[in-house]
């Protein structure tokens, strides 16, 4: 079973983790892999977003080799200030191990309804690295659509420049 619930303080250790694994890949987010602890976490937790964890509390859990009850993460924050935080923006994570078990989808499911219930309007993705498939995949299945691609917008760590994608939807 997957709850989600606003993260707190005592849950940055672990959402560091997570951070810390998804950035060292260079694959899907524009951080640098060996960004600091510190960076990150201000980023994750910065004032202007509402920051979320998804906990799977399954007994498989740990014989999947899970150490940590807190395997994905994610935040909500207004896309633009002012006359333009109507829209929201979003970002999301999950630990490698917790993959295939439906994590994302229902973070991306709950961050829908939770979005509209702080009021916005739609949510819109400035910068889905394009090689990122399952992301993609995913979004797309949820209704966003495509509404720009930005040419060699991200230094991909194996496969060099690659192009990122806009994706949009109402909510």
């Amino acid at each position: 079973m997957i709850e989600i619930r606003k993260a707190n303080e005592t849950d940055k250790s672990e959402v560091w983790e997570i951070i810390k694994e998804v950035i060292s890949g260079g694959d899907t987010y524009i951080f640098y892999p060996n960004t600091s602890r510190k960076k990150m976490l201000e980023y994750w937790f910065a004032e202007d977003k509402k920051t979320y964890v998804a906990i799977l509390s399954e007994p498989s859990a740990v014989a999947d080799g899970l150490n940590s009850e807190i395997v994905g993460t994610f935040f909500i924050k207004a896309n633009q200030p002012d006359l333009g935080s109507h829209i929201c923006n979003a970002g999301y994570m999950v630990f490698a191990k917790a993959k295939g078990k439906g994590i994302g989808k229902k973070m991306a499911e709950f961050s829908l309804v939770e979005a509209r219930e702080l009021g916005y309007k739609a949510m819109q993705f400035n910068f889905v690295v394009k090689s990122n498939e399952i992301a993609v995949k995913l979004w797309l299945a949820l209704g966003f659509e495509i509404i720009g691609e930005i040419p060699e917008a991200f230094q991909h760590k194996e496969k060099g420049l690659t192009n990122a994608l806009i994706m949009y939807r109402k909510i």
